[in-house]
Order: C-alpha cells, then sequence, then structure tokens
C-alpha cells in the first residue's frame, strides 16, 4: 500500500466517520484500514482520529491534515487523468458547497438528472449559509452570494440576484403598510445575522446613487434564509431577501411586497474554486452543467 492509499482510506474514515463503514465502502478489511491509520499517525507523529465505541471525529490535527488530504488526492487524480480519452466517463468524488436554500430549492431536484449522465461521480453537496473556507475544508468549489474580499481564488462571476422588501398580511394589517424609508421607524425587521461573523444586517435601499442604511428594530434574530422566511411568514416583522427565495410565497400570497422603489442593491453570484492549472474531469464536467441551471433557477441579471 503506498502513501497515497492511505490518504485516501483516512479521508473515507473521516467522512464515514466510522472504520468499519468505510472499510465496507472500500471493500477492504476493517484491519486493514484500521492499519493504514494507525500508519500514518506514526509517520506524523500525531494522532489524527479520536476513536470512541460509537463515532470516530478527527482531532485538531486530523482536520488539518484532512483538508490537505483532499488537495493531495485531487491533484494526484488530475495528474492520472491528463491523458485520458476525451470522451472517457468521469469518476470520482467532488465536493461542493452553496447557500442552503440555493441548494434545496435548485440543485439537489435537479441532481437525477446530473447522475443519469455521469453515474460514476459522487457529489459532497454542502448547504450552508456561511461562507465556508474553500480551501481548508477541501471544497471543488464554493458558490458565494455577496461581494468578494480580496482572494487568491478563481472566481467566476455567473450574475446578480435582485431583492425584494416583503411582509405578511398579518403583519401589515396589524402594524401597516411602509410606503418609503421614513416609515421604517415605526416597523420592526426580521433581522439577519451572519452565520460567519455574527453582525445583523441592516436594512438598506438605493437613494438615487447613493446607498442608504438603517439599522432595524426585531422581535427576532436569525441566522439562515430558511429562518427568516419562517418568520416573516409568521407575521414577526419585514425582510429583505432575494426575490427567487420567496417566489412561491408572493405568487400565492402569503408574503405581500412592499416599498418596491426603495430595495436593497442586486448581490453578485459567484462561484470561487481553487487556483489549479489543470481541473479534474469529473469537476468541469459538473460545474458546465451547474451555472445553466443556476442562471436559470435563480433568474440572474
Amino acid at each position: 500500500m503506498d502513501r497515497i492509499d492511505r490518504f485516501r482510506i483516512f479521508s473515507r474514515v473521516v467522512e464515514c466517520a466510522s472504520f468499519t463503514r468505510a472499510a465496507d465502502q472500500l471493500g477492504l478489511p476493517r484491519s486493514t484500514v484500521s492499519a493504514a491509520v494507525a500508519e500514518l499517525e506514526q509517520r506524523l507523529g500525531t494522532r489524527l482520529l479520536q476513536r470512541s465505541t460509537r463515532r470516530v471525529s478527527t482531532t485538531h490535527d486530523g482536520d488539518v491534515f484532512h483538508a490537505r488530504c483532499l488537495r493531495l488526492i485531487a491533484e494526484v487524480e488530475d495528474a492520472e487523468s491528463l491523458f485520458r480519452q476525451e470522451d472517457a466517463q468521469p469518476v470520482g468524488l467532488l465536493r461542493i458547497d452553496v447557500p442552503s436554500r440555493i441548494g434545496r430549492r435548485i440543485v439537489a431536484p435537479a441532481l437525477p438528472g446530473f447522475f443519469a449522465r455521469y453515474p460514476q461521480v459522487e457529489v459532497d453537496l454542502g448547504m450552508t449559509d456561511r461562507a465556508v473556507n474553500l480551501i481548508e475544508e477541501g471544497c471543488d468549489a464554493v458558490l458565494r452570494v455577496g461581494q468578494l474580499g480580496d482572494s487568491s481564488l478563481v472566481s467566476r462571476t455567473l450574475g446578480t440576484l435582485d431583492f425584494v422588501n416583503v411582509a405578511a398580511p398579518s403583519y401589515l394589517r396589524a402594524y401597516g403598510v411602509p410606503q418609503q424609508p421614513a416609515d421604517l421607524q415605526q416597523h420592526r425587521a426580521v433581522n439577519y445575522a451572519s452565520p460567519t461573523t455574527a453582525r445583523v444586517e441592516p436594512w438598506e435601499w438605493q437613494d438615487g446613487t447613493q446607498l442608504r442604511t438603517l439599522p432595524m428594530q426585531g422581535w427576532v434574530r436569525v441566522n439562515s434564509a430558511e429562518a427568516s422566511i419562517a418568520c416573516c411568514v409568521a407575521g414577526l416583522g419585514l425582510l429583505q431577501i432575494p426575490r427567487y427565495d420567496v417566489q412561491d410565497e408572493l405568487q400565492s400570497g402569503t408574503l405581500v411586497e412592499v416599498m418596491p422603489r426603495h430595495v436593497a442593491q442586486p448581490l453578485p453570484v459567484t462561484l470561487l474554486q481553487p487556483h489549479r492549472q489543470h481541473r479534474a474531469q469529473r469537476v468541469h464536467v459538473f460545474l458546465e452543467w451547474l451555472v445553466p441551471l443556476l442562471r436559470s433557477g435563480l433568474q440572474l441579471q
């Protein structure tokens, strides 16, 4: 067994959180899997995994080493595929992370069509509203909504998302319909706190060429799009959110648009990838499938 095989075994144990499940998936004896991890730990001089009767979890060193393993495995697989026939079927696991609402509403329902075309590809689909560290967490690509900081990552802007202001009919009956930003002083909002920074986003709107912001009072603070929509539907306040997120609620009348001339500025939607000269075929075909799906599903401008 060479070193890269041990890396693959260790990574599968981490993914399965179990030596037994990893051994079953790899078609290896459990003793072989356990010995491979033990040899890695001995070579590295540190404990990579915490073992219990119910679950296997990574130590801090194990987390760091796992992220590095994923990159090394990907590089080896990329090198091995350099001279394969162009029509060869892509094979292997890729890791993607998208915002939770986009993953649930757009990506997950369409995946059967992708696997029908590429049955030998596996997708580890993360769905979270926090800013995933692409390199540390071993992702092949992540989708971000919003402005990006400086980054050495390869970025591809897919378009922009339009925002809408909404409220439940029950809230508007109780507190009135705001007509202009000055009315917001008498209203409450469903406040959104970034899951990465915990910073509460202020209410914002375009005033000509100026972007105006206003901290809003609120009964509730949430850190996911799903929670914000649920709270808004329950009548807990006004909400600013991408229009695609609440299309169904607007069509059914569960939510109503307010102040249509005073909306937040559109946000860019960007696909980020590690900077690699050669990209694995499985990643290439997945992204070529994903980009038009997102542009259509999100109605990007």
